[in-house]
């Protein structure tokens, strides 16, 4: 099975899972009050070793090493409270990410921010955009989300905390702010 079929299992698998319990949520409700919240983690990613968070799934036969273009991975990392990789778990990032340049390395990302603790458990937000990586801070669109952050719209400015390249150990703190409305 080739890429394009794996993505179109993970679409419809998505488009069926919840439809269900949300089909009815804007009948006979109005949106609460506009808020915006501001969320701040650190994703921790690992490339390499006996269980990586993130691998490549596909890419092109012959690759330049330095932009890596056509080459795609598919991401399953922890979300922390901070740096180390004691601190608090919030949530995973799960997703997908492509090298997207063929001048420099740059990504595009397709990522679920999926929170598990505290007041936005259960809730999660999406993110799709371009990420360059010659900018200190890269700033990524939010654009949805589910639970508490159903409707939510906003920007997640990224900062690479560390790069490691001989562990395979990346970890990008998240500066998030969002736009969404109160639960009724």
């Amino acid at each position: 099975m080739g890429l394009a079929g794996l993505v179109l299992i993970v679409i419809s698998w998505l488009a069926l899972g919840r439809a269900e319990d949300v089909a009815n949520w804007h009948q006979g409700r109005r949106l609460g009050k506009e808020t915006v919240s501001h969320l701040h983690f650190y994703f921790h990613e690992i490339s390499n070793g006996n269980n990586p968070t993130v691998v490549k799934v596909g890419g092109p036969q012959k690759i330049d090493p330095s932009t890596l273009f056509g080459t795609v991975w598919m991401e399953d990392s922890p979300l922390r409270e901070g740096p180390k990789n004691t601190s608090a778990l919030v949530g995973r990032a799960q997703g997908l990410t492509g090298a997207d340049d063929q001048a420099k390395f740059g990504l595009i990302m397709a990522l679920v921010f999926g929170f598990t603790q505290g007041k936005y458990n259960g809730s999660s937000l999406s993110i799709f955009g371009r990420k360059g990586q010659s900018d200190p801070v890269q700033e990524v669109p939010v654009v949805g989300g589910t639970g508490l952050f159903r409707m939510a719209r906003g920007f997640a400015m990224a900062r690479t905390f560390l790069l490691s390249p001989d562990t395979g150990l990346a970890i990008i703190e998240y500066n998030v702010t969002v736009v969404h409305y109160e639960s009724n």
